[in-house]
């Protein structure tokens, strides 16, 4: 192989590695910042406040006996997986 394409390959490579690296450590420290805290963040309301996955906004929903947002769409997959990362304490707030 041509020593410029294996040049080219190993930096992109590394680059790889490296951004992989930082996604690791970002998505642990998520983990441990949501693992400190035990509940959803509130509003003055007590809903939580939550980023929407099915419509992509932010928005405070109050969250019904099961955990979940009284928005659930049980037919709909972003409802889906809405439930799951609040269920794995993963779900993106503000």
């Amino acid at each position: 192989m041509d020593e410029s394409v294996e040049g080219f390959l190993r930096e992109r490579l590394r680059a790889a590695g490296r951004t992989y690296e930082r996604t690791r450590a970002a998505v642990q420290e998520g983990q441990a910042a949501v693992d400190d805290s035990e509940a959803l963040p509130t509003d003055e309301k007590g809903r939580a406040k939550l980023v929407c996955r099915r419509h992509a906004t932010k928005r405070a929903v109050a969250l019904d006996g099961e955990g979940r947002p009284v928005c659930f769409d049980a037919d709909h997959i972003d409802c889906i997986g809405c439930v799951e990362d609040i269920e794995a304490g993963r779900i993106e707030t503000w």
